[in-house]
């Protein structure tokens, strides 16, 4: 199935040229990485040309890439990665597309495939990714009162505010958070002998 990938790989370097900036085979799957200004015209040729012929978009997210590997990235913080599928000709790929850190937009895909209608939303909600063309990019999954975007990787453990029904105002209202800020420690795997050595007494 690799090299099944490794075909598909050169077929779309050959035909989008420069506006794939990385590609790879990974996890038995084919990846490449598009420049974001060509974002829409390689898409609409992924779903229209018979050789591609990637009618479905099965799945769509947003990456935050913030102190990712121990800190040494050092491309853009953000990235919106769809997930393609051929029923025609049976294969996937998997497609990635780089924001910028401060305010991460990306053109809208939803009239190329328009199952991503709810999820540029979800992407919109958890990471702050806004898709430009969207005709309805609101929450999706936080309540509209909510402030930031919790899948963000410096988003306080605790957020921002709360909220609680208010008897005396009859209805619910939001106030500063009153849980008491808490700092993860990062666990350390160490190896342990215990089994192996009392495996070897009784053996």
């Amino acid at each position: 199935m690799s090299e099944y990938y490794q075909n598909l790989l050169e077929k779309l370097n050959e035909r989008f040229g420069d506006a794939i900036t990385g590609s790879s085979v990974k996890f038995g799957e084919a990846n490449i990485t598009v420049d974001k200004g060509k974002l829409l015209d390689v898409a609409t040729a992924l779903r229209d040309e018979a050789g591609f012929a990637f009618e479905e978009c099965i799945d769509l997210c947003g990456v935050d890439y913030l102190e990712y590997g121990d800190g040494i990235w050092e491309g853009p913080r953000f990235c919106v990665t769809y997930h393609l599928l051929s029923v025609k000709n049976n294969h996937r790929l998997r497609m990635r597309v780089f924001a910028d850190d401060e305010m991460p937009v990306v053109d809208s895909v939803i009239n190329i495939w328009s199952s991503v209608n709810w999820f540029e939303r979800e992407a919109f909600d958890l990471y702050g990714i806004v898709f430009d063309g969207h005709p309805d990019l609101r929450r999706i999954l936080t309540d509209y009162g909510f402030i930031g975007h919790p899948f963000r990787k410096d988003f306080p453990l605790n957020g921002h505010v709360e909220m609680r029904y208010d008897p005396e105002k009859r209805r619910v209202i939001y106030q500063p958070v009153t849980i008491e800020p808490r700092v993860n420690q990062v666990r350390v795997v160490r190896d342990d002998h215990r089994y192996s050595d009392r495996m070897a007494e009784e053996s």
